[in-house]
């Protein structure tokens, strides 16, 4: 189970966030890598709904299935074929939109722990040593927490489709889906502070349970956030980061 109050604080943590960014201004740090989220997204975009257009005409052909429908001469069974055709390429634009977050969070790895560090930094009134060697520590040890992450949404969601077929039962797993997602995005965030403070990835993982509701939190507003399109993703993954270390600066990590 979570503490709803830590959830509750992680939701608050986002307007503490936008006064935090407002009053040191530090705009530059969310546009730059949300333009870059924007840029990256569109272009991965594009390639994701072309090769999964080719991906269902291979299909097709492969299986004979358009000589098949056009022998048929049948309308609705034309329209059958078109709808199954768009509903497999949607299915590829959903996956898309899931991993995306986590494949950006690798690349921008470099300027969100920089982020989270100038905001613990000014928090505190202290400086943080930089080390280019510990920065590719740190990018490494992002990328293998975010395969991590991956491989258990993964699994998680897997099983809620198995389990959304059970009647009843099933109607849950949209909100369930929800919160795992939620859950993961959260972790993420909260991992670069876990990672300033020298805590390993196991350590990390267990703090970050123990805590899981700050981690839901944090994920459900970054969640709703991405689904405004273009100003929400330009700002959601920045206000995360910068809530998660403010959040997360009532907790002791050790």
């Amino acid at each position: 189970m979570f503490s709803f109050r830590e959830v509750l604080s992680a939701v608050q943590s986002y307007g503490k966030a936008h006064q935090f960014i407002l009053q040191h201004k530090l705009w530059k740090w969310i546009l730059i890598p949300g333009v870059i989220y924007c840029l990256l997204f569109f272009t991965g975009f594009y390639f994701v709904w072309g090769y999964s257009g080719d991906f269902v005409e291979y299909l097709t052909r492969l299986m004979h299935i358009t000589e098949w429908v056009q022998d048929l001469e049948s309308s609705w069974l034309s329209f059958l074929f078109i709808l199954v055709a768009f509903s497999i390429r949607i299915v590829f634009v959903f996956w898309y939109f899931s991993y995306f977050k986590y494949l950006f969070l690798i690349v921008a790895s470099p300027v969100f722990s920089y982020l989270s560090e100038k905001t613990e930094a000014i928090l505190d009134h202290k400086e943080f040593p930089f080390s280019w060697s510990q920065l590719g520590q740190d990018i490494l040890r992002g990328i293998k927490m975010s395969c991590r992450n991956i491989v258990y949404q993964t699994a998680a969601i897997l099983v809620l489709l198995l389990v959304s077929f059970i009647p009843v039962v099933g109607w849950l797993t949209p909100m369930l889906g929800f919160f795992i997602e939620s859950y993961f995005y959260g972790f993420s965030m909260m991992d670069y502070s876990c990672e300033r403070h020298r805590l390993n990835m196991s350590q990390s993982i267990d703090f970050i349970r123990q805590h899981r509701g700050m981690a839901i939190g944090n994920g459900m507003v970054f969640y709703l956030f991405m689904l405004i399109p273009v100003l929400g993703w330009m700002l959601a993954p920045s206000y995360a980061v910068i809530a998660a270390t403010i959040d997360l600066q009532t907790k002791r990590l050790k």
